[in-house]
């Protein structure tokens, strides 16, 4: 008579209750979508820090009943709420916008499984029931996927928290008649992925974006026999190490990417920074309203001129209006030696009556002022229990 394994019926157990967990997430998502169309009528804000505290602090007090660590809890229902907030903003600008959630395309960086995809899939899961991908090889590529009609939307990284901005991105939103609908932050995992089993010391060449491997140089240093392969997207790389079924090669890539590639974790964590995280942007032809019940980001670009203290005076008109700045960065002006555009990201609604002055007054001190959009911001700052 064989002997029973006890884990296969505790294993067994807890799939079940993980299954009647995601029911009830979902019911909870369904709620969350009642109260957003409940907020729409009443006009309340989507956020309401106070009932989220209150509700985060009855939660830690009925998990102690339940011997669960305060911030097991807390980082769980962090997310929950994020959720809840994330998919009551979307419902909002749905209606403000009269934009059909059936289905869209859209473009972004590389085949299946670059970190562009993943985010694609992660904004159009919130935003669309179904959506058709477009992968691009080049950013330029995708940008004029979008403005000649080829696809809806275009999502695209903007910075990253270890190696900063994408330059490439920047500098083609000079000239783009595109606008900034939307924005997503992804954690972003570097993995050494490998297509057959192999130990770190027999790889020779490894492939990526360029992108990876300046997030993860202290990682690379100390393989300095490394030859590597730069490519068009982390997808394409994960493509070659498929296709060689070398123990030799390897790709920099996300794990959720290479197993879309039926590649191995060899290692994992390699990025500089402990916390590597991408901004992403998502860009449309037509610019969009926000709800004031959600907070919004406006993206500015302006050319300031040469003249002494010009960028200072523009930053003061922000501060006298009461704007909050939360990004500038600079790039220069192709066919103009020395001179720069800025890039400036405020905490504001383009409809409020103190941006639009604002505005007002830059576009008197300023050479150029452009608005790249107005958005809502997706970077709900998790409240903590008192």
């Amino acid at each position: 008579m064989t002997e029973i394994n006890p884990l296969l019926n505790l294993r067994s157990q807890i799939s079940a209750l993980d299954e009647k967990l995601l029911t009830l997430l979902a019911e909870r998502r369904s709620l969350a979508v009642e109260v957003g169309r409940a907020k729409l009528t009443t006009h309340r804000p989507v956020r309401d820090i106070d009932r989220e505290r209150d509700l985060l602090e009855h939660l830690i007090a009925v998990g102690k009943t339940h011997h669960l660590d305060a911030h097991y809890i807390t980082r769980l229902f962090q997310l929950v709420i994020e959720d809840s907030v994330l998919t009551q903003q979307a419902l909002l600008q749905q209606h403000l916008n009269k934009i059909n959630p059936h289905s869209a395309r859209i473009a972004f960086l590389g085949p299946k499984g670059s970190y562009s995809h993943l985010a694609a899939r992660q904004y159009a899961a919130r935003h669309f029931e179904q959506f058709i991908e477009s992968g691009c090889a080049k950013f330029q590529d995708i940008f004029e996927q979008v403005e000649t009609g080829l696809a809806d939307l275009a999502v695209v990284p903007i910075e990253n928290t270890s190696s900063g901005a994408i330059n490439d991105v920047y500098d083609l939103l000079q000239n783009t008649h595109l606008s900034i609908v939307g924005e997503m932050t992804i954690p972003i995992d570097h993995c050494v992925l490998v297509s057959t089993p192999t130990d770190i010391e027999k790889i020779h060449t490894v492939y990526s974006h360029p992108q990876p491997f300046q997030q993860c140089s202290q990682f690379i240093n100390r393989y300095p026999n490394w030859k590597i392969e730069y490519c068009e997207s982390t997808s394409a790389a994960m493509e070659k190490v498929a296709e060689s079924q070398s123990p030799h090669v390897a790709a920099l890539g996300s794990e959720a990417g290479g197993a879309l590639y039926g590649l191995q974790v060899l290692e994992r964590n390699l990025a500089n920074q402990t916390q590597n995280i991408t901004r992403f942007i998502v860009l449309a032809r037509k610019a969009i309203d926000v709800s004031d019940q959600v907070p919004a980001k406006t993206t500015l670009l302006i050319a300031t001129g040469q003249q002494a203290g010009a960028l200072v005076e523009a930053l003061l008109v922000l501060r006298n209006h009461g704007l909050i700045m939360s990004k500038l960065e600079s790039r220069p002006i192709y066919g103009n030696p020395w001179e720069e555009m800025f890039y400036l990201d405020i905490q504001a609604n383009l409809k409020d009556a103190s941006t639009q002055n604002a505005l007002q007054e830059l576009r008197l001190i300023t050479r150029s002022l452009k608005v790249l959009g107005s958005y809502p911001s997706e970077n709900v700052v998790p409240v903590e229990p008192a």
